[in-house]
């Protein structure tokens, strides 16, 4: 490999890697709103897949358990009391 491939290859990593930096800072903290009418849904979220924070996760996708009382996501508005385990409220 010569000097100028090599230096090539490492511009085209470095910015592959500030692109996925990018990234990872824009998807920490809560989920953005839905375009639709939405209300938050606690303890029907799967685990990883919250929408913020809970009382022992920091921030969307961080939830540890399946159905977590604390963990809410979005869902149409009018959904939520449709859903077994679904709660307008934190528990």
């Amino acid at each position: 490999m010569n000097r100028t491939n090599l230096l090539i290859a490492i511009a085209v990593a470095g910015a592959v890697g500030a692109a996925m930096a990018a990234q990872t800072k824009a998807q920490s903290g809560p989920a953005p709103v839905p375009q639709y009418d939405a209300e938050k849904c606690y303890g029907i979220a799967k685990a990883g897949n919250n929408d913020c924070q809970t009382a022992t996760s920091s921030c969307a996708g961080t939830s540890r358990r399946d159905g977590a009382a604390d963990a809410w996501i979005y869902v149409p508005a009018g959904t939520c009391g449709k859903i077994i385990g679904g709660s307008m409220k934190s528990a």
